[in-house]
């Protein structure tokens, strides 16, 4: 591990500063806020992460559940994993949130990580995690390793021909199913960002995963009131039962009146190079009948546009079922 500062931050607005002053001051510094470090440190004992300087922000107010504005609920970035996922509120109006949760990690690990964190979670892409392997993600410019290798579990939405690392979070996948929004605070001021604007597809800069600029900061999550009489779910599908990446998972929120769907929200994991809503699968959902043809009909949609590799060709129908059987289990819970 190379050497680097560390400053603790007692304020919002210290800990942008110190952020953004250490990047302006030295061009291409890398500067990273630390909580839960459950992925930072990690990547930084491999070599991958080299920050010239971490900010501490475990002591900033940003650990709080809360009423939104709107009716909905706010969810401050230090808010560990394991007390979102057991949160009463959160577990009666989002419960595919804390079903997404709870299928993630270890115990312990969701006792460490933080929203903030998750938000941010790095690809477990192998060669992105390997020094000596070419990765764009990592190094601009050197290539795509994982293209002609091992890239059983990467992503067939979403790839370029740069990369085709997956996003590896389950959280994020409900995030995106429920609307949620992600509000950033920088030396600029603050600014709210829509969780399907925040991520970025690699294209030909696979280094730049989200909209965040340097010393920006994510202060917290807000979620939209529930859509009325709406049931959701998170089925997620991996090669052993717990501690896994996932293979293929799925986020689903339904409204269904008299047998049909009136309103729906469809997210995909373990397939995408960043958390996957289908507004395919949702436009084929909303106005059909709630049957299993319509299931079907809908994950057809949903990877109607997916580009395999060799290795990871059985994610297409893996990914289809999952959404299906999701889809099944949340419409008879409706």
């Amino acid at each position: 591990m190379q050497s680097f500062s560390f400053n603790r931050a007692t304020s919002i607005n210290q800990a942008a500063h110190l952020a953004a002053a250490a990047s302006t001051a030295q061009q291409g510094a890398q500067v990273r806020f630390i909580a839960g470090g459950t992925t930072l440190t990690d990547l930084m004992k491999l070599g991958v992460e080299t920050p010239t300087q971490l900010v501490d922000i475990n002591h900033l107010p940003l650990a709080d559940i809360g009423p939104g504005s709107d009716g909905g609920m706010k969810i401050g970035a230090l808010v560990r994993n394991s007390d979102m996922a057991h949160d009463a509120r959160l577990l009666q109006a989002y419960p595919v949130l804390s079903q997404a949760l709870l299928s993630g990690a270890s115990a312990q690990l969701r006792n460490m990580a933080t929203t903030g964190g998750n938000l941010l979670q790095r690809t477990r892409c192998t060669y992105f995690r390997d020094n000596v392997s070419a990765c764009n993600k990592r190094q601009p410019g050197s290539g795509c390793a994982a293209m002609e290798g091992v890239h059983r579990t990467l992503a067939i939405l979403g790839t370029s021909d740069h990369c085709i690392a997956t996003n590896p979070s389950d959280m994020n996948v409900a995030l995106m199913a429920l609307d949620a929004t992600v509000h950033i605070h920088g030396e600029r001021g603050q600014r709210q960002v829509p969780i399907g604007e925040f991520y970025l597809l690699p294209g030909q800069t696979p280094d730049k995963e989200t909209v965040l600029q340097p010393g920006e900061l994510i202060t917290h999550i807000t979620l939209p009131p529930p859509l009325p009489n709406s049931r959701s779910g998170y089925l997620k599908l991996r090669d052993r039962a717990s501690y896994e990446f996932a293979l293929a998972s799925a986020a689903v929120v339904l409204q269904i009146d008299n047998g049909q769907v009136r309103g729906a929200r469809v997210a995909l994991g373990g397939v995408g190079t960043r958390p996957w809503r289908s507004p395919e699968a949702e436009k084929v959902l909303i106005g059909s009948p709630a049957t299993a043809l319509t299931w079907k009909a809908a994950a057809q949609a949903a990877l109607q546009d997916a580009k395999p590799h060799p290795e990871n060709a059985f994610k297409v129908e893996l990914a289809k079922r999952c959404l299906i059987h999701a889809l099944t289990t949340v419409a008879q819970t409706a």
